[in-house]
C-alpha cells in the first residue's frame, strides 16, 4: 500500500516541481497563448462587427434598390403614358389631315364635275346651234330656190322692220 499513499517527500517534490512548471509556463507559454487567444477573440468580434456592417449595408442596398426599382418603373409607366399619348395625337393629327385631304379632293372634284358639265352644256349648245343653223340654211335654200317665195319673204322682213 505504499504506492498507494504518498509520503510527504513525494509530495514537496511534486509540489515544487509543478510550481516550477507553472511558473516556467507562465513565463514562456501563457503569454503567447492567451495573446493568441485575445487576438483570435479580437478577430472573431472584428469579423462580427464586418457582419453586422455588412448586413446593414445590405439592406440599404436592398432599400436602394427597391427606391431604384420603384423610380424605374414610375418612369416606365411615365414613359409608355407619353408614348401612348403621342400615338393618339399623331393619330388625331393622321385624321385631321386625311380629312383636310379628302375635303380638298371632294372640292376639286366638284369643281371639276362642274367644269365637265359647263363644258358639255356649252358643246352640246354650240352643236344645237350649228344644227340650228344648218337646218335653217337648209330651208332657207329650200325656201329661197324659187323667186317668188323669195319676194314674199323680202316684203314680210320689210313689214316686220317697219312695225318694229
Amino acid at each position: 500500500m505504499e504506492l498507494v499513499t504518498p509520503e510527504i517527500g513525494l509530495i514537496f517534490w511534486t509540489t515544487i516541481v509543478f510550481l516550477l512548471l507553472l511558473i516556467v509556463l507562465k513565463k514562456y507559454a501563457w503569454q503567447p497563448i492567451l495573446a493568441a487567444v485575445d487576438e483570435r477573440n479580437k478577430s472573431i468580434e472584428d469579423a462580427l462587427k464586418a457582419a453586422d456592417k455588412a448586413k446593414k449595408e445590405m439592406l440599404a442596398l436592398n432599400t436602394d434598390n427597391e427606391r431604384i426599382l420603384t423610380e424605374a418603373k414610375k418612369e416606365r409607366d411615365a414613359l409608355l403614358k407619353e408614348g401612348r399619348e403621342i400615338k393618339d395625337n399623331i393619330i388625331a393629327e393622321a385624321k385631321d389631315k386625311a380629312k383636310i385631304e379628302s375635303d380638298k379632293i371632294l372640292i376639286t372634284t366638284k369643281e371639276q364635275i362642274n367644269n365637265e358639265k359647263m363644258k358639255a352644256i356649252t358643246e352640246l349648245k354650240n352643236q344645237v346651234a350649228e344644227m340650228s343653223i344648218d337646218i335653217a340654211e337648209k330651208i332657207l335654200k329650200s325656201e329661197l330656190s324659187d323667186k317668188n317665195k323669195q319676194k314674199e319673204l323680202i316684203a314680210e322682213a320689210l313689214k316686220s322692220n317697219k312695225l318694229n
